[in-house]
């Protein structure tokens, strides 16, 4: 079992060590993890510095891997909050950075973060949502320095009304500008612990992916805490293979690699 989308204290909003996340994996028998880190540019709430030492966590990261080898298999991984203005900074730091993995995210849309509510005040869901996909498009058509996107229909957490999301027909043209590129998209199973009836995105979605003819795809509990890692995972792969995944995928210094789902649920 791989979880390719983990925190640790790195990441601003995260004060779980990786030592801490690292044994309880080797107790789960989880056979490879991803620390995909939060580095979120100007983020609009000026109590959260999404941002770290980049060297310190290369070092630490390469600690962890010597000191767990024949344990575990930990690979180094960042999460991007996205916005169109902030797509140069992204580029430079690819430039300079290097990563096994990255998950580009959106988190914050008009230059107002998700979970404070400011993004929704004054429209309507429907709005909202839109605004949302619209914004997240135009920044997979300017920028493809990244492995998957992150749980594409994240706004739908931030919202009292969970039932108006269906973009398919915008979902659909983000898609068509990932796949043709060897992009992916991950199943984030947080959205069970937030509420939601399932992770993100919602099977419908993921269906959509599949027929756009979509194939990469991630599996992550979004852990911020030890407790949660792979949550949900038996779930969320017999939903990926109900509606026709055969593989989920795993990265090495940016390069796919792909397990059977029947393997992986066997594990």
């Amino acid at each position: 079992m791989f979880d390719y989308h983990i925190h640790s204290d790195f990441s601003a909003d995260c004060d779980t060590t990786m030592e801490k996340t690292i044994e309880k994996a080797i107790e789960m028998g989880l056979e490879e993890i991803c620390f995909t880190e939060h580095i979120d540019y100007e983020y609009p709430d000026k109590d959260w510095v999404f941002e770290f030492d980049l060297k310190q966590y290369d070092k630490k990261v390469k600690a962890m891997q010597k000191e767990y080898e024949g344990q575990i298999s930990i690979k180094k991984g960042v999460e991007i909050g996205v916005q169109p203005y902030l797509l140069p900074r992204y580029n430079q730091l690819m430039k300079e950075e290097s990563f096994d993995f990255v998950i580009c995210s959106m988190h914050s849309t008009e230059k107002k973060d998700l979970h404070s509510g400011n993004f929704f005040e004054g429209k309507s869901v429907d709005e909202a949502y839109r605004i949302y996909y619209e914004e997240l498009y135009d920044c997979v058509k300017h920028y493809k320095d990244f492995s998957i996107l992150g749980h594409i229909d994240l706004v739908k957490r931030y919202t009292k009304d969970k039932s108006k999301n269906n973009f398919h027909e915008i979902i659909k043209e983000i898609f068509k500008e990932i796949i043709p590129a060897g992009k992916g998209i991950e199943l984030n199973t947080s959205g069970y612990r937030y509420g939601l009836e399932g992770g993100m995105p919602s099977a419908d979605i993921l269906t959509l992916y599949k027929e756009c003819g979509g194939e990469i795809i991630t599996i992550g509990s979004d852990s911020h805490v030890e407790t949660t890692l792979a949550y949900k995972f038996a779930d969320a792969l017999e939903l990926l293979k109900s509606i026709g995944f055969r593989y989920i995928a795993t990265y090495d210094k940016g390069e796919a690699i792909f397990h059977p789902v029947e393997k992986v649920m066997r594990a």
